[in-house]
């Protein structure tokens, strides 16, 4: 159990009214209130008299007069050579009588703004899931970095570049922005120099830097149906509910027809070209034109997510939209997927007339991403081992999905439940007889200690259909057969349930 700091803070006192008098019932009542509202926790260490009272700048007697009145009513412990502390046997519900501490049952409560709602309901739905199977991207065993990444963060992070420094560029780290450019030109045919990049906290934050520079008042975008929580997200929270167009998908990707007839006049499309989300499908070249031709003949942005472009298990992975148009392609890219979440570094490529706006918007948001990993990154892929843990990452979801595949038609029935067709992605998409509550399901699974997330809510109003995505993660056979099991009773609950 680690020890508690014996460095003693000052307490939260108001000031004290020096013009009334009886500075020591003051100091007593304001240390008692400390204590009633949890500035001051039982077992907390107390300043001595004598510092307590050069920093209040009253006389030591006064400190001496309260700590001595709160010791008799029990607020206190005073120990020879241990200090005086908190009371540690003081309860909560000490303090329930008085009410001072918790609001009274009936009490007006504050109403909250208009978008606290959407926030709160984009909170819910991006609750971590428990790290079992079947959560995303579970960086375990051979689908780990290996042993280079903490020898390189080691050597980085203590004395090399990636020691504690000054505020950095809001574009990123110069070295690690080269190594994304020269990563994405050889394996996506992305077109593009370092001071395009702009090194970001991950796809979701490049959505957002997107939304807000791209986007004006009255401007509507196109956005995949289904398509990835994140994006309708930002756009609810921001008030663009009627300015956000859903456009169909089937599967050569999104319907650029439908999405002209819906709203020829958008001014952004958001889109996940290499890997459809969630669905898997790539867009095919005859739908990528035809994109592309929309955004140059109206002047309109493409935002291409490329999710899971590296993980593509049969062929060669299609090359980036932004390939096609430099001039006209928002591309983002991350390493969550491919590394690990936690390390929360990805990448917006962007023209050169956007990188002024794209780097004002992130000083607004966060300033810059921190430093320290942007250097061991730099250096994970500048010395070729990226490369040389994707292909083996790609290897080991390779095998993992082949298992879970047939683990799914051995378990679950086809009346059931079946697979979305797919062939790359670190997910599948279990699909659901009609009448099954995903969500409720999603809810239940995770109760019983599989972890999936419902599909339904990734469709606009009135076109959901229910399913499950179902992380490959780093799993082993044994742990993945199990959970299938469990999942596969479930949902014959909940077919049961809803007949």
């Amino acid at each position: 159990m680690p020890r508690r700091p014996q460095a003693v803070e000052l307490p939260p006192i108001s000031g004290l009214d020096r013009t009334s008098g009886h500075l020591g019932r003051q100091l007593t009542r304001a240390l008692r209130e400390a204590i009633r509202t949890g500035g001051l926790k039982p077992g907390d260490l107390l300043p001595s008299t004598r510092r307590l009272a050069a920093a209040l700048d009253v006389a030591r007697g006064t400190v001496l007069e309260a700590y001595e009145q709160l010791i008799a009513e029990g607020f206190l412990d005073a120990q020879a050579r241990a200090g005086t502390r908190v009371a540690a046997a003081l309860a909560p519900s000490r303090f329930g009588a008085s009410g001072s501490q918790q609001p009274a049952a009936d009490a007006t409560r504050a109403s909250l703004p208009a978008p606290a709602a959407a926030f709160a309901k984009v909170a819910q739905q991006f609750k971590p899931l428990p790290l079992v199977p079947f959560a995303v991207s579970v960086p375990t065993g051979p689908a780990a970095p290996d042993e280079t990444w903490r020898r390189l963060g080691n050597r980085i992070r203590a004395r090399g570049p990636g020691a504690p420094s000054g505020y950095d560029d809001p574009q990123g780290v110069k070295a690690l922005r080269e190594a994304v450019a020269d990563y994405v030109r050889r394996s996506r045919t992305v077109q593009c120099g370092a001071e395009q990049v702009i090194i970001t906290a991950g796809t979701q934050q490049g959505l957002y830097l997107a939304c807000q520079v791209l986007l004006g008042a009255t401007d509507s975008a196109w956005v995949e149906d289904p398509a990835y929580r994140g994006i309708t997200g930002i756009l609810e929270s921001m008030g663009r509910q009627d300015r956000m167009v859903r456009v169909p998908v089937d599967d050569a990707g999104i319907d650029v027809e439908a999405g002209v007839a819906m709203a020829k006049d958008a001014r952004a499309a958001f889109v996940t070209p290499s890997h459809q989300y969630p669905l898997g499908m790539p867009m095919s070249m005859g739908r990528r034109n035809a994109l592309l031709a929309w955004a140059r003949k109206n002047d309109a942005w493409i935002v291409e997510d490329d999710y899971d472009s590296e993980l593509r298990y049969a062929g060669h992975p299609f090359p980036s939209l932004q390939g096609l148009a430099p001039d006209r392609v928002v591309y983002l890219g991350t390493f969550s997927k491919i590394l690990f979440p936690s390390l929360r570094l990805g990448y917006a490529i962007v023209p050169d007339a956007l990188v002024p706006a794209f780097c004002g918007a992130r000083v607004l948001m966060d300033r810059h991403t921190p430093s320290a990993d942007q250097h061991v990154l730099a250096a994970f892929i500048g010395e070729g081992h990226l490369d040389r843990h994707i292909r083996r990452i790609r290897a080991v979801y390779a095998d993992r999905r082949s298992v879970l595949v047939g683990m799914l038609d051995r378990w679950i029935p086809r009346h059931l439940g079946w697979l979305q067709p797919s062939d790359q992605g670190m997910h599948l998409v279990l699909w659901l007889a009609r009448g099954i509550d995903d969500v409720l399901l999603a809810s239940r699974a995770v109760e019983a200690g599989v972890a999936v997330r419902a599909v339904s809510p990734m469709y606009s109003q009135g076109n959901e259909r229910p399913g499950l995505v179902l992380g490959l993660g780093g799993f082993s056979n044994a742990q993945m057969e199990a959970a299938v099991r469990v999942l596969a009773a479930i949902i014959g609950r909940c077919f049961d349930a809803a007949d």
